[in-house]
Protein backbone atom coordinates (compact mmCIF):
# COMPACT_ATOMS: atom_id res chain seq x y z
CA UNK A 1 0.00 0.00 0.00
CA UNK A 2 1.26 3.50 -1.24
CA UNK A 3 2.09 5.54 1.64
CA UNK A 4 -0.71 8.49 2.26
CA UNK A 5 1.27 11.50 2.48
CA UNK A 6 3.76 12.04 -1.08
CA UNK A 7 7.49 12.07 -0.55
CA UNK A 8 9.25 16.09 -0.63
CA UNK A 9 12.82 15.95 -1.94
CA UNK A 10 14.44 18.83 0.22
CA UNK A 11 14.66 22.25 -1.73
CA UNK A 12 17.90 22.96 -0.28
CA UNK A 13 19.17 19.92 -1.95
CA UNK A 14 17.67 20.84 -5.14
CA UNK A 15 19.27 24.33 -4.91
CA UNK A 16 22.61 22.67 -4.09
CA UNK A 17 22.59 24.83 -0.89
CA UNK A 18 26.14 23.90 1.00
CA UNK A 19 24.79 25.77 4.10
CA UNK A 20 22.21 27.48 4.90
CA UNK A 21 22.46 31.01 5.64
CA UNK A 22 20.84 32.94 9.10
CA UNK A 23 21.28 36.54 6.90
CA UNK A 24 18.56 35.45 4.43
CA UNK A 25 15.34 35.71 6.28
CA UNK A 26 13.73 35.41 3.15
CA UNK A 27 14.48 31.62 3.22
CA UNK A 28 14.16 30.77 6.60
CA UNK A 29 10.75 32.68 7.13
CA UNK A 30 8.83 29.92 4.82
CA UNK A 31 9.97 27.26 7.42
CA UNK A 32 9.30 29.14 10.54
CA UNK A 33 5.71 28.93 11.01
CA UNK A 34 3.32 32.04 12.16
CA UNK A 35 3.22 31.28 15.85
CA UNK A 36 7.27 31.32 15.25
CA UNK A 37 8.22 27.33 15.79
CA UNK A 38 10.51 25.73 13.50
CA UNK A 39 8.33 23.50 11.35
CA UNK A 40 9.43 19.63 11.49
CA UNK A 41 10.85 18.04 8.54
CA UNK A 42 7.90 15.84 8.06
CA UNK A 43 5.96 19.03 6.81
CA UNK A 44 8.84 21.34 4.87
CA UNK A 45 10.52 17.83 3.44
CA UNK A 46 13.60 18.90 4.22
CA UNK A 47 16.49 16.28 4.52
CA UNK A 48 18.20 15.72 7.98
CA UNK A 49 21.58 17.83 7.17
CA UNK A 50 19.48 21.05 6.02
CA UNK A 51 17.10 20.76 8.52
CA UNK A 52 19.89 20.96 11.26
CA UNK A 53 21.17 23.80 9.73
CA UNK A 54 18.32 25.56 9.68
CA UNK A 55 17.35 25.23 13.00
CA UNK A 56 20.89 26.52 13.50
CA UNK A 57 20.36 29.60 11.19
CA UNK A 58 16.33 30.60 13.00
CA UNK A 59 18.28 30.61 16.44
CA UNK A 60 21.30 33.19 14.80
CA UNK A 61 18.61 34.83 13.00
CA UNK A 62 15.97 35.36 16.37
CA UNK A 63 19.61 36.42 18.54
CA UNK A 64 20.73 39.47 15.70
CA UNK A 65 16.89 40.47 15.60
CA UNK A 66 16.54 39.16 11.30
CA UNK A 67 13.21 36.90 12.71
CA UNK A 68 10.94 37.31 15.53
CA UNK A 69 10.92 34.99 18.47
CA UNK A 70 6.86 34.79 18.45
CA UNK A 71 4.33 36.74 16.70
CA UNK A 72 1.53 38.13 18.01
Amino acid sequence: MPSPTPTRSCRFCKEKVEEVDFKRPSTLHSIVSDKGTIRPRRVTGTCRRHQNQVEVAVKRAREMALLPNASR
